[in-house]
């Protein structure tokens, strides 16, 4: 019987053990009577439950019961004690009836218990409160009584609930770790129990269980040592005294199956996180070898352009997103793996290095993948956009190529031939870089089958080598073609700036041509003051005449050679068609005005000799002087030398040109007239002998 099932009834009360001994160390059992009617049925079962607690060695000294009877009426008195010898006969050694003072008297002369000891089994005496002494000491008795004992029913009765309370669930709890701990111990050699008892919990808290016995332990050992209200220390009452072992044995029970409960559950959690990081790394590895690996699988092509690329490298990383998922999860079970392997349980570490190993070399492997297929993709749009500058950069060459060159002068041709040599270098550059980006996508590729899984990828393959192979022999032919337009184009242009050359040389030499004819013309003046100084003047001309002569031959011949380069490039030179004439007109001008300088020259050499001998012979030789005519000869040599000076050179256009100014003019025909006086006057000295010889 509990008391939580009885509780109402023993809060009424209507008996209780307050912890008081009798003289023989028998408990005392108190029935306090009311006013009111008692239940005798509710008396019954308290008296039971109570008549329960002790021991059967404490049982076995007796029971002393004081029936209160001060409140109550006789016949109810009277009933208690009857009904005690139903209750607890053999227990019971004195039953202490406490009557009212003088209320009773007559009444006990129809009934006297002491008469009824053999029938019932038990002494029965008549006491007042105040006698009570003469058989139970006062520190036995309650205050109601007189005593100094202090009891407190409902501290007793909340007490003995939780002890009731704490050896059920104790007692429960003690079956459920066991039969847990023993089911654990036998899981251990047979898998199958394991997991069947492994799930089963308690149905309360061990904490709290224990943490009520430790506070109900507390309080029962404290009643030992603390003392009264008033100062005065008792023993604890038998059912405290009794209820501390068997808390502590059920303590020491429950600590002990609790610390393997513990055990077990940490067995337990270890053993659900290792299937739990099992699981989950099997989830991985399934993935990863599955779903993920058929995704790299169908991802083999490179893209026939950057556009095409891009998209696979979109593509790409679609896929290496969905597999960072998996690889964070690769990264917290490492980690979980890693803190299982640092605590040291041996039985686990073979398996759990097993699935370390395991998910460390699928997740590697399945990132190498990713980031050769990354590497190759970049490879790939690099290819393909150095194919498209390089395919930019010809189509740029072919349209200079393509458009008729029309230079002004050498130097722009000049200057669009060192273009057309840094375009063409470019170009080359752009091959060289091509071949290199096309040669180590093709090493990468070649690669590739080495994490195939065993899967074919020799057609695969095969598309992006030719793909690669076609694109940079593609660019070798239209190099080759535009290399050979810049050849073309080259020669063209070598002839066009040739052409030019001549062109510029040939005003050049129509330029020098009219430079000498100016300087003739300005300063191929004197005539000499003798004849020896005059052929001077003649040899000189001569020479300055040769190279006249060499600067018109060089000039005809730069046009001759514009000629032939006009019609190897088919064109019509802008500057050669009036060149040729005017190089014509300044060397006729030349010629004449050369023609009129050596006539002059030789007249005037010739007019110098004869002048020069006339003067020069002696004036004892008359017969050298016999003709007059040398004389008249000379004179007109002089008057045709003077002439000449005055007459102008006529070109065949009709324009005129003097040589020197009027006063060069004027200064040289001024000596020739000097000269013509001394002949003169020598003429005349001739004369006079002859006029002088008739008159003698």
């Amino acid at each position: 019987m509990e008391a939580s099932a009885i509780l109402p009834i023993l809060k009424k009360k209507l008996a209780f053990l307050s912890g008081g001994k009798d003289r023989r160390s028998g408990l005392i059992l108190t029935i306090p009577l009311c006013l009111e009617q008692t239940s005798m049925d509710e008396l019954s079962v308290t008296l039971d439950y109570l008549l329960s607690i002790p021991s059967e060695k404490c049982k076995a000294r007796g029971f002393t019961v004081i029936v209160d009877g001060r409140k109550s009426q006789w016949n109810v008195v009277k009933t208690v004690v009857l009904m005690l010898q139903n209750v607890v006969p053999a227990e019971v050694s004195l039953v202490c009836v406490v009557k009212p003072d003088e209320f009773w008297d007559k009444k006990v002369t129809h009934f006297c218990f002491w008469k009824e000891k053999d029938r019932l089994g038990f002494e029965v005496i008549l006491v007042s409160a105040n006698k009570l002494t003469r058989y139970i000491e006062p520190c036995q008795l309650t205050e109601d009584f007189g005593g100094t004992l202090t009891y407190d029913h409902m501290d007793w009765l909340n007490k003995r609930l939780v002890f009731e309370k704490f050896t059920k669930e104790s007692t429960s709890l003690l079956d459920e770790l066991a039969l847990i701990n023993n089911g654990s111990d036998k899981g251990n050699q047979q898998e199958k129990d394991r997991s069947i008892d492994l799930n089963f919990l308690p149905s309360v808290d061990p904490e709290t269980v224990l943490q009520t016995g430790h506070e109900l332990l507390s309080e029962l050992q404290q009643r030992r040592f603390n003392g009264s209200d008033g100062g005065v220390s008792w023993s604890p009452m038998d059912d405290e005294l009794l209820a501390q072992p068997q808390v502590m044995k059920l303590l020491d029970s429950l600590r002990e199956q609790y610390t393997r409960y513990q055990e077990v559950c940490r067995q337990r959690s270890k053993r659900t996180q290792l299937e739990e990081i099992q699981q989950k790394v099997m989830q991985v590895v399934n993935w990863l070898e599955g779903p993920g690996s058929e995704q790299l699988r169908t991802q083999w092509g490179i893209g026939d352009s950057i556009r095409a690329s891009q998209a696979l490298q979109q593509k790409h990383e679609e896929i290496e997103s969905q597999h960072s998922e998996w690889f964070a999860v690769y990264v917290e079970l490492n980690q979980q793996i890693a803190a299982l392997l640092n605590a040291g349980d041996e039985e686990d570490l073979v398996e759990l290095k097993a699935l370390q190993q395991q998910l460390s070399d699928v997740c590697y492997r399945q990132a190498s993948q990713l980031e050769f297929r990354q590497n190759l993709l970049q490879a790939a749009l690099e290819f393909h956009s150095v194919a498209q500058d390089l395919s930019q950069q010809l189509d740029g060459l072919l349209g200079m190529l393509c458009v008729d060159v029309a230079p002004a002068d050498g130097a722009s041709i000049q200057q669009t031939l060192k273009l057309l040599e840094e375009k063409l270098k470019s170009v080359d550059l752009g091959l060289q870089g091509l071949r290199e980006k096309g040669q180590s996508l093709l090493d990468q590729i070649s690669n590739q089958a080495s994490w195939a899984y065993g899967k074919d990828v020799t057609i695969e393959n095969k598309e992006n080598v030719d793909h690669i192979q076609g694109v940079m022999e593609d660019m070798q032919l239209r190099k080759q073609r535009c290399e050979d337009m810049v050849d073309v184009r080259r020669l063209k242009m070598l002839q066009m700036v040739q052409l030019f050359k001549c062109e510029e040389d040939a005003a050049q030499a129509v330029e020098w041509l009219s430079e000498l004819l100016d300087a003739l013309l300005k300063t191929h003046i004197r005539l000499g003051d003798d004849a020896q100084e005059t052929k001077v003047l003649l040899e000189k001309h001569r020479k300055f005449v040769d190279v006249a002569q060499s600067t018109y031959d060089y000039g005809r011949q730069l046009l001759q050679a514009t000629v032939v380069l006009c019609q190897s490039l088919r064109c019509t030179s802008r500057s050669s068609g009036d060149t040729l004439p005017r190089l014509n007109r300044v060397w006729k001008q030349f010629t004449l005005t050369s023609e009129e300088r050596v006539q002059r020259l030789e007249t005037a050499v010739a007019f110098h000799s004869s002048a020069e001998k006339i003067l020069q012979e002696c004036p004892e030789q008359p017969e050298a002087f016999n003709e007059m005519e040398q004389f008249d000869e000379i004179e007109a040599v002089g008057k045709s030398l003077l002439d000449r000076l005055t007459v102008p050179v006529v070109y065949p256009d009709g324009s005129e040109q003097y040589f020197g100014s009027p006063s060069d003019m004027a200064s040289a025909a001024e000596h020739i007239r000097e000269k013509m006086k001394l002949v003169s006057l020598k003429k005349q000295q001739l004369r006079q002998p002859e006029a002088t010889t008739p008159e003698s």
